[in-house]
């Protein structure tokens, strides 16, 4: 006995619908983590590297930005070294990472602790400060940062936002470069 079976498959267009759908699901799901956010800025001061490098170089000594009331580190200028910021609020921790004096750069990163969000609300932060020749015997610093807004949520609240983590980041590396300029022009 011979039987024949027929099957039924979806119209063409309601299989590549079903496809489209699938598809999307599994490229955008909607719990990604947020876009890793990157500031970076350069200023360009009448001063030698070595000058400038002589104030920045110990990792322990931030005292040159101008809202760092104290600053000491637990292992200078070594690898693995704690800094605590003292404000005049909540301290600031910040590991350092890499550390270059030949080539008149270092790494840190802030911890990721309740209360350093408190003082600068991103997460993830991690920052290189390095000291180049500059213009006519002069220095170009670059700072530059790499971070996540603390909101990691699809919808953050108002003021933390892509825009308000970027605002915050631009603020503390514009502010940290306008004060190494002052201090290093100094004569």
């Amino acid at each position: 006995m011979n039987q024949h079976r027929t099957l039924n498959f979806p119209a063409k267009s309601t299989f590549m619908a079903l496809a489209a759908t699938a598809a999307t699901l599994l490229a955008a799901p909607s719990w990604a983590a947020p876009t890793q956010l990157q500031e970076q800025q350069s200023v360009e001061i009448s001063a030698s590297p070595d000058k400038v490098w002589g104030i920045i170089k110990n990792f322990n000594d931030l005292t040159w930005v101008a809202v760092v009331k104290a600053s000491n580190a637990t292992k200078g200028n070594t690898i693995g070294s704690i800094r605590t910021l003292e404000m005049g609020g909540p301290k600031l921790t910040e590991e350092l990472v890499q550390y270059n004096a030949s080539a008149h750069s270092y790494t840190y990163a802030i911890q990721n602790t309740a209360a350093n969000q408190q003082v600068v609300p991103l997460s993830d932060v991690k920052a290189t400060i390095s000291v180049a020749p500059g213009k006519d015997g002069g220095s170009k610093v670059t700072w530059q940062a790499a971070f996540h807004r603390v909101d990691h949520s699809d919808t953050p609240a108002a003021g933390h936002d892509d825009a308000a983590a970027k605002q915050t980041m631009n603020g503390v590396i514009g502010g940290g470069l306008a004060s190494l300029k002052q201090k290093a022009e100094v004569k």
